[in-house]
């Protein structure tokens, strides 16, 4: 095949790119926003699919962002490539930061009186690990299933994330779709004008080209009727 990678990679690369890009951030940032610039598409019609696809990755989807960016993106109208480029506008190490700051929303406007330490939100996620793996054994033996730290999680983690992660989502995302407007159009003034630049110049030279070819015939044909004319007559 001809876009096969020579080197398969593993399942430990794979999940290392996830953590963090060969190239870095700042390289994983620009090729994302590189891409974004050369969708041939309107700048508006992209700025849709990039608060769309923003305002997905900001909310806590696990395995589920591109299929929500897709919905999201037919919702606005918004280009659908812009918006699986804009799920990636979070990465492993800022979101923690954006999930305390979301989950303290949510707590705050749920009025939940929790410590958001790092033994609270991990023991929440243990007991939820435990219910869910003791659910489904469950399944298949005599116990019955529990249900405790599941409901745990998702009133005390997992629900105040996600309300607390729409204001600022909502914010950050309409910040894009106003920087994207601007700089998607100008990008492809600017292509536009080296194309025709292109255009120009291939014209000239098409042109340079055959006024060349039409001396050289000139010059052969002045050539050949020279030669007629000092050709010896019939004696």
């Amino acid at each position: 095949m001809v876009f096969k990678r020579r080197n398969p990679r593993t399942l430990w690369g794979w999940t290392r790119e996830m953590v963090y890009p060969q190239g870095g951030f700042r390289r994983a940032t620009q090729y994302v926003l590189h891409r974004m610039r050369r969708l041939p598409d309107s700048p508006h019609r992209i700025a849709r699919g990039v608060f769309a696809g923003s305002m997905v990755g900001f909310l806590p989807l696990p395995g589920m962002q591109f299929i929500a960016a897709w919905l999201a993106s037919r919702a606005v109208k918004g280009n659908l490539l812009a918006a699986l480029l804009a799920t990636f506008n979070t990465n492993p190490i800022t979101t923690p930061f954006f999930a305390v700051l979301s989950m303290t929303l949510g707590h705050w406007i749920l009025g939940i009186q929790k410590p958001l330490s790092p033994e609270y939100i991990g023991g929440a996620f243990a007991n939820a690990g435990t219910d869910l793996w003791f659910n489904i054994k469950a399944l298949f033996g005599p116990e019955h299933t529990q249900w405790d730290g599941l409901a745990q999680f998702w009133h005390e983690i997992y629900l105040p994330y996600f309300l607390g992660a729409l204001g600022p989502g909502l914010l950050f995302s309409a910040l894009f779709y106003y920087l994207t407007i601007p700089l998607v159009t100008a990008y492809q003034k600017a292509r536009a004008a080296k194309s025709r630049e292109r255009s120009e110049r291939r014209h000239k030279l098409r042109e340079a080209l055959a006024a060349a070819a039409a001396k050289l015939t000139h010059r052969s044909d002045a050539s050949h009727g020279a030669g007629d004319d000092d050709a010896p007559g019939p004696s």
